[in-house]
């Protein structure tokens, strides 16, 4: 192998692994963060729904099941808001996927959930 060669391999390979170290991914979002996140949408909802204000209390279960996909409990809350605005069908949707969830949760498959 030629001097020069060698030369472009080195820059080649020196690039390369530049490259791969300025594109780590960033770590994932914090676990107990998403959590608390999560139970602060629920406890808003709960408020709501005992305020009877069925509207905003789905739109808060809701926004908790987007932050943490695999509750149960934001699932049944969203399921009961839904309910009682009459969106029958959405929330039977709701409830069983609570239910699916927390049947996963006892069985200690909750993480193996990748809907």
């Amino acid at each position: 192998m030629s001097p020069s060669t060698a030369r472009a391999i080195r820059s080649v390979l020196l690039c390369a692994l530049l490259l791969a170290g300025c594109a780590r991914q960033r770590p994932g979002p914090d676990v107990a963060a998403v959590q608390a996140r999560c139970q602060v949408l629920i406890d808003a909802g709960n408020s709501l729904y005992r305020a009877k204000d069925y509207a905003d209390a789905a739109k808060r279960y809701g926004a908790a099941v987007v932050v943490k996909p695999d509750d149960a409990a934001a699932y049944f809350g969203l399921g009961m808001a839904l309910a009682k605005l009459g969106r029958d069908e959405d929330a039977r949707a709701a409830y069983a996927r609570a239910r699916e969830l927390a049947q996963q949760a006892r069985e200690g498959t909750a993480g193996d959930s990748a809907r």
